[in-house]
């Protein structure tokens, strides 16, 4: 045995414990580290570090004794400052006043070890010795140096974490980055200086200027010219820019080329929508293009070179005269053509119209007076006709809509919302209603829309109504998910997918490929289309022509005709006659038409239980839910029925143990939630949110029959899919994926057991691009248990706490036993991005689904994937 080693001389190991010497200690960590005894290596540091006199001292002797040595991977000079930097925050605060003397005398020498040091110590140095305060100087030239060198991403992260972007230029040090695709890092940089996010913002929005070739700039850095630049092409940039500009709060006025681009390539949009896909009327295509184009002149040239590349110059110079467009501008073939239309003249308006006219006769023709439209835009209008919006026992159909955005980035405003009642059309003007936010009419307009949607007693018809519902939300904040608050709502979306419907093109027009969506299913039912050529009108411009306010009411009133069909003759559609729809009203017929036996024999059917969600059902049925579009808030009484519920995909809010029972109500009806409650709070609970939004829940039964009791009653449709998709302990739906290899090196890293290490029959996984095969408990039953979630990323974690989340959340590594990184087959772990707890796959999941069998939908096929994680440890 070697004498010189402190494993082997008790005299040596006595001295490193007293402390008499740093660079023993280190020597007998060495010996340690390569054991890779992680556990013996953790207790021998710290009591080490107890040991030392001065153990900052300590660490940079220790650091300096080891000063030009390069290894692959991990280093023990990181992990014993890791470990020091654990320490001395495990011990009681020393006087302010002695150690911030101790650290000045320290830092300039602990700066000298950082600019001879890999990158893995600039965090833990940086933390220990808070070189935020040290003399700044020295810490810029060794950043400047590596940008020097081509080091551009190791420069970038120094000043990062040393806080140095202040007195460093952005554009210089973000340029080189950029070009290599790494804006995220990017954005780090720049994160808490709005100044510095300003100036990024111009620099990118300078390489979107027309004419600008970005590899001038990469001319400049040729060590990154072999890199792809398709990614900084104006297109691309410009989303950039936007997405950034946004999420800055930066006025756009201050990124006028990423604008320009932008609105190219809506103009590119909509010439392939006019000339290609010819779904947008001449009138309304040249709305939008005059709003684009404006008084630039570049994006006249453009769009001139579009006209002539999507048609013949007769074409191109017809659509340069309704826009407009300088004649210098357009190419001369176009501008011949033009001048020769301005002499000869367009077609009479009146052949125009005629030829409307006649293709208008071919679309679904509404069966009611012009004057039964009507356009609501005051408070006052509301006033005169909610009687007539608000009967009970009637049906009626609604539908929203707005204008088409065809810039990127730019988000649609409802414009509209119909509302069909028999023999009428109701247009809510929701631009007018809505403004301003608190005004009398916005007021009257929410509480009228609330009403309506949550009357159980009227039938809602729509198409794809519930996402109609979230965009008037977005709108109108009083009435933000008010999707998840309609009772008795039929979307026939969900009926049309069940039809069976043999080809019926539409008479006079060979166009039933190119249907879809309801004017597909208005041809299919009643035998004639919908017009759609409003539909990418623009919807904003006060006062609404004629067209456009006919094509608003028949995209309502359809609704209700359609219905009416699919309750007379269900079986023509091959529809049973539960699912012809949730109710059977009685329709007033039109004038002249002989009312149809089955009709005669309908009755008023019960309401419905109230259920907040709108689906098609069968009659005599509750409505299904799917369990992820569940809401509840349970009482604190029933925390452990939230947990159950959690386990099986439902959003379970609970009350903590010293919360009043009326938060409950509070929290009900701000998110649209269901309230479970027992006892004597209920009948409080209920009055405060109505019938049908609070059910008692039995207490004398256990979290579990009381969930089953909770699905059943609310009809809540639960597949394997939903297990364990939500973290029980905190309510989150978003999961992170760590391979075990990374687990592994998580877990050493922050002291927890054993470190990563490698084995001949185990390769090593990349957990960005490699992916996992099944855990063996997924693997025996024939499925695949995998999330589909993100890979954890370096990115996704901070810099000098690797055991942090980049949103502040600590993985709770410690609840990890050693034994299961050993599991044969076990190849990774998720991990809950709100509380950090860590999850894996095991034999949990398989007795929950035994559990809850009865009010699972049905079990998975032998290759369905399952995204549900079991946990770690169990819930109940």
């Amino acid at each position: 045995m070697d004498p010189g080693d402190p494993a082997g001389d008790p005299a040596a190991g006595e001295r490193c414990r007293t402390g008499q010497d740093p660079l023993l200690l280190l020597q007998a960590l060495q010996t340690l580290w390569s054991t890779r005894e992680r556990q013996q290596l953790r207790e021998e540091a710290w009591r080490g570090f107890a040991a030392l006199d001065d153990p900052l001292a300590g660490l940079l002797d220790m650091l300096e004794s080891c000063r030009g040595r390069r290894r692959e991977g991990p280093s023990l000079e990181a992990w014993i400052s890791h470990q020091l930097q654990c320490w001395l925050q495990a011990q009681p605060r020393p006087s302010p006043a002695q150690h911030s003397l101790r650290l000045k005398q320290l830092q300039a020498r602990a700066v000298r070890v950082l600019t001879e040091s890999p990158t893995s110590l600039v965090a833990p140095l940086a933390s220990i010795f808070q070189l935020q305060d040290a003399d700044r100087s020295c810490l810029l030239v060794h950043v400047h140096r590596l940008h020097h060198e081509g080091r551009f991403r190791e420069a970038v992260m120094l000043g990062t974490t040393l806080k140095l972007q202040p007195e460093l230029d952005v554009e210089k040090m973000s340029i080189p980055l950029l070009l290599q695709d790494k804006v995220a890092l990017v954005e780090r940089y720049v994160a808490g200086f709005p100044d510095l996010q300003r100036r990024l913002l111009a620099l990118m929005d300078s390489w979107c200027q027309p004419g600008f070739d970005i590899k001038d700039v990469a001319r400049q850095y040729p060590e990154v010219t072999s890199l792809s630049l398709e990614k900084l092409s104006p297109k691309v940039l410009s989303r950039q820019v936007l997405r950034l500009q946004e999420r800055y709060g930066v006025a756009p006025a201050l990124c006028p080329n990423a604008a320009i681009q932008r609105r190219l390539a809506a103009l590119r949009h909509l010439c392939h929508k006019r000339f290609v896909e010819k779904s947008l009327s001449q009138e309304n295509w040249t709305d939008h293009v005059q709003g684009l184009v404006g008084q630039s002149l570049w994006l006249q040239e453009q769009l001139s070179q579009l006209l002539v590349s999507h048609g013949d110059t007769v074409t191109a110079a017809q659509c340069a005269m309704d826009l407009s467009l300088p004649e210098e501008r357009l190419p001369a073939a176009v501008a011949v053509e033009l001048r020769r239309l301005r002499l000869q003249g367009r077609a009479t308006e009146a052949d125009l119209r005629l030829e409307v006219k006649d293709m208008k006769d071919h679309y679904y023709q509404l069966p009611i007076p012009r004057e039964n439209i009507h356009l609501l835009a005051s408070w006052e209008d509301l006033t005169r006709h909610e009687g007539a919006l608000l009967q009970c026992h009637q049906v009626v159909g609604v539908d929203l809509e707005w204008t088409p955005v065809f810039v990127a980035g730019g988000r649609p405003r409802p414009s509209l919302l119909q509302v069909a009642v028999e023999g009428h059309v109701f247009l809510l003007d929701v631009l007018a209603l809505s403004q301003p936010p608190t005004g009398q009419g916005a007021q009257a307009f929410s509480r009228l829309v609330a009403q309506l949607l949550s009357d159980p007693s009227i039938t809602k018809l729509g198409y794809g109504m519930v996402g109609d519902l979230q965009k008037l939300g977005t709108s109108c904040p009083a009435l933000a998910h008010v999707e998840k608050q309609i009772l008795g709502g039929m979307d026939l979306l969900l009926v049309h997918r069940q039809m069976r419907v043999a080809n019926m093109p539409a008479p006079g027009v060979d166009r039933a490929r190119e249907l879809r969506g309801l004017s597909l299913l208005v041809q299919q039912v009643l035998g004639t289309a919908l017009d759609k050529t409003q539909q990418l009108s623009n919807l904003d411009r006060r006062p609404l022509c004629e067209e456009q306010l006919l094509y608003a009411a028949a995209d309502a009133y359809c609704l209700l005709e359609v219905h009416q069909a699919l309750c007379r003759e269900p079986a023509r559609f091959h529809l049973s006659e539960e699912l012809a729809g949730s109710r059977r009203p009685r329709h007033r017929e039109r004038p002249g038409a002989r009312k149809p036996p089955g009709l005669q024999k309908a009755s008023a059917p019960a309401a419905p239980r109230q259920v907040p969600v709108a689906v098609a059902v069968a009659e005599g049925a509750a409505p299904q839910v799917p369990a992820r579009a569940f809401r509840v808030v349970c009482d604190n009484m029933l925390q452990g029925l939230a947990r159950s519920l959690r386990c099986l995909g439902v959003d379970a809010r609970m009350l903590g143990n010293g919360e009043d029972h009326r938060r409950a109500a509070e929290v009900a009806r701000q998110e649209g939630r269901i309230i479970l409650t027992s006892g004597q709070p209920f009948h409080k609970l209920r009055a405060q949110v109505g019938a049908g939004r609070c059910l008692s829940v039995d207490c004398s039964l256990k979290a579990q029959q009381q969930a089953k009791t909770v699905l059943k009653h609310f009809n809540v449709r639960v597949t394997h899919a939903d297990i364990f998709s939500r973290c029980q302990a905190c309510n989150c739906d978003q999961y992170l994926k760590v391979s075990r290899d990374m687990m592994k090196q998580l877990m050493w890293l922050s002291g927890h057991q054993e470190g990563p290490r490698s084995s001949g029959d185990e390769a090593t996984q990349s957990q960005e691009v490699q992916e996992p095969g099944p855990a063996p408990d997924a693997a025996s039953e024939g499925c695949t248990y995998d999330r589909p979630c993100h890979w954890l990323q370096t990115a996704d974690l901070r810099a000098e706490t690797p055991d942090m989340l980049a949103n502040g959340t600590r993985l709770q590594l410690a609840g990890v036993p050693v034994g299961v990184l050993r599991t044969p087959g076990l190849r990774y772990f998720y991990c809950c991005t709100r509380c950090g707890k860590v999850f894996w796959d095991g034999s949990h999941l398989g007795r929950v689904a035994t559990h809850f069998r009865d009010v699972l939908e049905s079990a998975p096929s032998p290759c369905e994937p399952s995204p549900a994680p079991s946990p770690a440890s169990s819930p109940f």
